[in-house]
């Protein structure tokens, strides 16, 4: 290929990954005003988000099988064909579960997109220009998330959130178009078999293992449903794994885990995953129904952290080139980790100037390590092991967004349920104090609305049992945020194992 076909290429290539994560990034902003129009709870909504990243994560080990069958250019369009259809399915969604489907369709299609793409990279860059050319790929995919929230909050403020689907549509439509005209094929060829008993296995265990870690939110860890659908989960996952390292050509091969550097980029990068995904669910709904602002003012305070990381996405990769993985991925830790602790500290008044600073500060040091960790990883695997290397490390990550989604939605929903019963138990007939108080604001309600004592006193309980239950939601944020500081500070602790990986070019 001629450096015109390359740019053509890596273009179509960009273009389609960026719609992908914008899509990803308009909904965040956009799920309270979902849970409102079908009326579900936070622990439903976040399917939209986790049932999305699962398939991803159960369709990216198929993507190495893919890649090797097909060429980029029929692989790219059908995948784009996928993602433009569950946009349509979407838009138009009566209800909760076709919306639900809409994502799935969707999510077939991007989970195919991000693989391809890196693959790409890794056969078109030698390994001493990576750091810059995956800096450079950042651009596009930071660009989204800067301008997805702000977008998102704008349109569900003036609009409808269907418009954040119709959208994409035609963005859709015309890089289609652009691959049938430029795109050209880059990887080689080999047509391996399929495994479907290893897909079918790689299906029932991811699916039942987040099934397992979602339904704990509603259910609690103690449930039948929850111990029987984690079980079934761990079960199918390990013969997944014995059923890949005793074929010789797996559909996901996990001897890359030979490789230290790889193994422990991949874990690194898994925990930052963990913690990141989190925190994007979990700041609209605190934003939006706990404090009340606008889903624009929600989105125009990720702005900055969202553009910051696009601007240090290629100044990252041109440090990397030059010193490795390991002093970037301790730096940005440091500052993930601090700054989610800053997280746990959120009340009803914490100051919006504040929360963005915080924010955009942790966006910085996701910054210095998205990228470069996993680049690293994928530099000390051989030549013939690439696209499975990228396979296993966009697997990984996509498992461990979901799971760390659901597993802080969880949190968060099972603390606030804990925090508001222990305040019931508090606010009782036997407590004086807290008696007197009440009786006294029922009086003062009374007097001021001109009601009868009795209805003061029912407007004091429903005041204190709001007030109750908002604080509630806020300490069951704050305990899900503890949790993403220590998924962290084991990134944090891991990242001083890397080391400069040396190329394998066999």
């Amino acid at each position: 290929m001629d450096a015109i076909s390359i740019r053509r290429t890596l273009t179509v290539l960009m273009i389609g990954a960026f719609i992908s994560i914008l899509n990803q990034t308009l909904i965040n902003v956009a799920i309270p005003h979902l849970m409102n129009d079908f009326n579900v709870s936070a622990t439903t909504v976040q399917w939209l988000s986790t049932a999305y990243m699962l398939v991803n994560g159960v369709l990216i080990p198929i993507t190495a099988f893919l890649i090797e069958s097909f060429g980029t250019r029929v692989l790219f369009t059908s995948a784009m064909g996928l993602f433009t259809i569950g946009s349509i399915v979407c838009a138009i969604a009566p209800s909760f579960s076709i919306i639900l489907i809409g994502r799935i369709i969707q999510a077939s299609g991007a989970g195919i997109l991000m693989p391809l793409v890196m693959s790409v990279f890794l056969t078109v860059f030698p390994p001493e220009r990576r750091g810059a050319a995956m800096g450079m790929m950042g651009i596009a995919m930071m660009f989204a998330p800067a301008i997805g929230p702000t977008l998102s909050g704008w349109i569900v403020e003036n609009y409808t959130w269907r418009v954040l689907f119709f959208m994409v549509i035609p963005l859709g439509v015309l890089d289609i178009l652009l691959a049938a005209r430029w795109l050209q094929n880059v990887s080689r060829l080999s047509y391996p078999k399929f495994d479907l008993t290893g897909t079918i296995f790689s299906t029932i265990g991811f699916g039942s293992l987040l099934y397992g870690f979602s339904s704990a939110g509603s259910d609690g860890w103690g449930s039948a449903t929850v111990i029987a659908t984690l079980s079934v989960g761990v079960i199918f996952i390990v013969l997944f794994i014995v059923r890949e390292l005793t074929m010789e050509e797996p559909m996901l091969e996990f001897r890359v885990f030979k490789y230290d550097i790889f193994t422990i980029s991949t874990i690194v990068g898994s925990a930052t995953t963990m913690t990141m995904f989190g925190a994007m669910l979990l700041l609209p709904i605190y934003l939006q129904n706990i404090r009340g602002f606008t889903p624009l003012e929600s989105g125009l305070l990720l702005l900055p952290g969202a553009l910051l990381m696009g601007v240090m996405s290629p100044i990252s990769g041109i440090i990397f080139d030059r010193i490795g993985a390991r002093p970037l991925a301790i730096v940005g830790l440091v500052i993930t980790a601090v700054t989610t602790f800053e997280f746990s500290r959120l009340t009803t008044d914490t100051p919006y100037s504040h929360i963005m600073i915080i924010y955009t500060a942790r966006s910085f040091g996701m910054s210095l390590l998205m990228m470069s960790v996993q680049t690293e990883g994928l530099n000390q695997l051989p030549r013939h092991l690439g696209s499975h290397g990228t396979a296993m490390s966009n697997t990984m990550r996509q498992i461990a967004g979901s799971i760390g989604t659901a597993l802080l939605v969880t949190v968060m929903s099972n603390r606030a349920t804990l925090h508001l019963a222990n305040y019931s138990n508090t606010i009782t007939t036997a407590n004086e104090p807290v008696v007197q108080n009440v009786n006294q604001l029922g009086q003062e309600l009374a007097a001021s609305a001109g009601v009868p004592p009795e209805a003061g006193q029912a407007l004091a309980t429903q005041v204190l049992y709001g007030l109750a239950s908002q604080t509630s939601a806020i300490n069951g944020i704050n305990d899900a945020f503890i949790v993403a500081t220590w998924i962290a500070v084991i990134g944090l602790v891991l990242s001083f194992f890397l080391r400069r990986a040396i190329p394998d070019r066999t």
